[in-house]
């Protein structure tokens, strides 16, 4: 029996705009929008200021930090306690981000922004999940009309994002960013959004009936 889609994840390369197709995407089918709002709920589960919480967003520890905590909650160097609980960091944040994507699942009717959403959600029926990438051209001329006084590292700061995001992923999911496995759908943004917001209802099984013509 096949179910109905009920949750898009969009996952997207830094400038692609794919932020702003799941936002428009959401409008369109009248559901609810994640993507900040997943961070500020991990904020709240986890009794932290939101601008704290955003300074761990999609990002891995430093190794060194990685390497202190080992000894931080290894018995051997210091007295079993509840602490860990009370740390907030990156590998906490994508916890609490997980947790609250299986919720917003089984409630459905969402679209979820990045933070492994589609790592989270991959092989569970009722999720349709998308990747949005976008030329490299299409993405500097944006970056440029965005951050004119930083045009001149456009390539590099465009690159560092997405390495970012991908190492997230990688160490918390055990799963490559941008493997096309993960995904039921590829999208070119220079398409457009609305061709895009039709491309994705009519692959999920989302697109509007048709009206019935009208009787004479």
């Amino acid at each position: 029996m096949h179910t109905p889609i009920r949750v898009i994840t969009v996952e997207r390369e830094y400038g692609s705009h794919g932020a702003q197709f799941a936002h428009d995407l959401a409008a369109r089918l009248g559901w609810r929008l994640l993507d900040s709002e997943l961070v500020t709920g991990a904020a709240h589960m986890a009794g932290v200021d939101p601008k704290t919480a955003a300074k761990y967003d999609e990002r891995v520890d430093p190794w060194y930090y990685r390497y202190g905590k080992f000894f931080w909650f290894d018995p051997v160097y210091t007295p079993a306690t509840n602490g860990e609980e009370r740390i907030f960091d990156s590998e906490r944040m994508l916890e609490l981000v997980r947790e609250e994507i299986l919720e917003a699942a089984r409630l459905g009717n969402c679209v979820l922004v990045g933070r492994g959403a589609a790592c989270a959600l991959a092989g569970r029926p009722g999720c349709f999940h998308v990747f949005v990438y976008a030329t490299a051209k299409a993405k500097k001329e944006w970056y440029v009309r965005t951050f004119p006084d930083q045009a001149q590292h456009a390539e590099q700061n465009l690159a560092a994002i997405d390495k970012r995001r991908a190492a997230a992923i990688r160490k918390f999911y055990q799963q490559e960013w941008c493997s096309r496995g993960l995904y039921h759908m590829l999208l070119n943004s220079c398409m457009g959004t609305e061709a895009m917001i039709a491309a994705v209802e009519c692959a999920s099984g989302l697109c509007p009936t048709p009206a019935e013509p009208a009787a004479h």
